[in-house]
């Protein structure tokens, strides 16, 4: 009778511990792990799968190690070494991953596809200069690659180069007619006109059959986008109407969650929470920009940040992933909510501090440009007495309309469907509401409509809030060379304009049942918050 080999034997119960993982039993996985490092204490394999399970249970010490002695026992396996930085990634170390992608990135050779991993992690990292250098080799190693050709225009976006960009995506298209991301991405790229616009080449592909629902779903935003710019008002709102709800019926997601959880922040950081603790008048905090998406919180960044002392972090997770670290497994977001109140906060702040400074940045002033960071304002200033916090928000229908026309690579999945967009504007607004009544002057709050009236004036009070000298700099931040991967790329590269002022009103009638519902609710719907 055949003997069955270790291997295979080892085998079988990763196997059946990566099963374990997709199904959410991580405490079974892990201890499945701890099984087999009995049996197999040199498994690299084991390691990897044990840091999974630690990951799921929230427990980023226990993630970190396993992933550090999977690459001390494989010091030249990939993907152990990926694994790892995925980990640092979560722990704050970017500096021991930007050595790392470092080193790889030397050896990669001829290795297109390891050239674009490395530069999907550089720009996790918002090092888009870096992905830029990595997808630019891979595509000259695999010229018909459109997968490669795709992260490249992502990353010229990035930086600013958006002719470059538009026409890699006719490269990508016209190597894979089925890259309906790409047809999105080009048609955000530039104002379209009746002369030069992709309608019909739209059309045909979404006649065609898409062969993916979320592929629909792009092809729609990007008819809509075209359809707006070119003045056809009621046709692009049919083919949003029909984008969203497609987008809405692939999504797994309840309002109600979301906004048990904004419940649950009023009622636990109220006016009985601990106070702030007295900022040092001499130290430099970091700055939040925060509100919500598509408010106006990039062009208040790249204000900003065209300063001389001041550079961006973008959109990062840090604070998120400071609070998880110290809490741990939590049932639910609510629970997340209140276990947090008990926190020792000085240590949330000096891990998140540590962090950022991981990142590498030289300015002694950092923007985190993170959206939903208006959740965390409560424990923003208790655990970081010295940041300054600044709330960008517009007129309130201009805002939901501005969410309800993106489609967000990942997040805001309330932003698809025009009630469920309306009951979290009202929840976001009753926590914004309670914020400043709990924490009086712990933010600026600023109207991307006054900015967009009077930029300087409002562009002055940004800065003397965050304890800024004036530069003139500031006012030409279109001319700011540094990267944006938001979906405000293209619109900061140019200067302040108008056009985006009571864009919904083209949309009145179709969106009259948000309007009703934000009005019932109190709203005033010509004026911002």
């Amino acid at each position: 009778m055949p003997q069955t080999r270790p291997e295979e034997n080892l085998d079988g119960m990763l196997s059946q511990g990566t099963a374990l993982l997709k199904t959410g039993r991580s405490a079974e996985a892990l201890n499945l792990a701890q099984q087999l490092f009995e049996k197999y204490p040199r498994s690299m394999e084991t390691c990897l799968l044990a840091s999974h399970a630690a990951q799921q249970l929230v427990s980023f010490d226990d993630m970190l190690a396993h992933a550090e002695r999977a690459v001390a026992l494989a010091p030249a396996h990939l993907g152990a070494q990926f694994r790892l930085m995925e980990c640092q990634l979560y722990c704050g170390r970017f500096n021991a991953v930007l050595m790392r992608l470092r080193t790889i990135e030397a050896q990669a050779g001829s290795d297109a596809l390891l050239l674009r991993k490395l530069g999907e992690y550089y720009s996790l990292g918002n090092r888009h200069g870096d992905a830029r250098r990595c997808y630019r080799r891979a595509v000259d190693l695999q010229p018909d690659d459109a997968d490669a050709m795709f992260a490249l225009a992502s990353a010229e976006i990035a930086v600013g180069h958006l002719e470059t960009a538009e026409e890699l995506l006719d490269q990508v298209i016209r190597l894979d007619p089925h890259d309906y991301d790409a047809y999105r991405n080009r048609a955000t790229l530039r104002r379209q006109t009746a002369a030069n616009n992709h309608l019909q080449v739209l059309h045909r592909a979404l006649d065609a059959g898409v062969r993916r629902p979320a592929g629909e779903a792009q092809l729609c935003y990007a008819l809509a986008k075209e359809y707006e710019d070119v003045g056809d008002y009621e046709t692009s709102f049919a083919y949003l109407k029909r984008g969203a709800d497609t987008r809405r019926r692939l999504l797994s997601y309840r309002v109600e969650n979301d906004l048990a959880v904004l419940d649950k922040l009023r009622a636990v950081f109220d006016e009985h929470s601990p106070r702030p603790a007295a900022a040092d008048a001499e130290t430099c905090g970091p700055v939040f920009v925060l509100g919500l998406p598509r408010s106006g919180t990039t062009l208040v960044e790249r204000i900003l940040s065209s300063h001389s002392q001041v550079d961006s972090l973008g959109e990062i997770n840090d604070f998120a992933y400071g609070l998880m670290h110290s809490i741990g497994a939590a049932g639910s977001k609510t629970e997340l909510v209140e276990r947090s109140i008990q926190l020792d906060f000085k240590a949330l702040g000096q891990r998140y501090l540590a962090a950022t400074r991981a990142y590498g940045l030289p300015g002694p002033r950092l923007i985190d440009k993170t959206p939903l960071n208006f959740l965390y304002i409560g424990l923003i200033r208790l655990a970081l007495p010295g940041a300054r916090i600044v709330h960008v928000h517009r007129n309130p229908m201009d805002s939901c309309y501005g969410m309800y026309r993106t489609l967000f690579r990942a997040g805001y999945p309330f932003s698809y469907d025009l009630d469920d967009l309306a009951r979290y504007y009202i929840g976001y607004r009753r926590l914004m509401d309670h914020w400043r009544r709990t924490l009086p002057g712990a933010f600026l709050d600023v109207s991307y409509e006054r900015l967009v009236d009077a930029q300087e004036d409002v562009s002055r009070e940004i800065l003397d809030w965050c304890q800024l000298p004036w530069e003139p700099a500031c006012l030409a931040f279109h001319e700011n060379a540094a990267p944006v991967a938001t979906a405000s790329s293209a619109q900061v590269r140019r200067p302040v304009y108008r056009d985006a002022l009571q864009r919904w009103r083209r949309y009145e009638s179709q969106l009259r049942p948000l309007a009703e519902q934000l009005s019932a609710a109190g709203i005033d719907l010509d004026a911002p918050p």
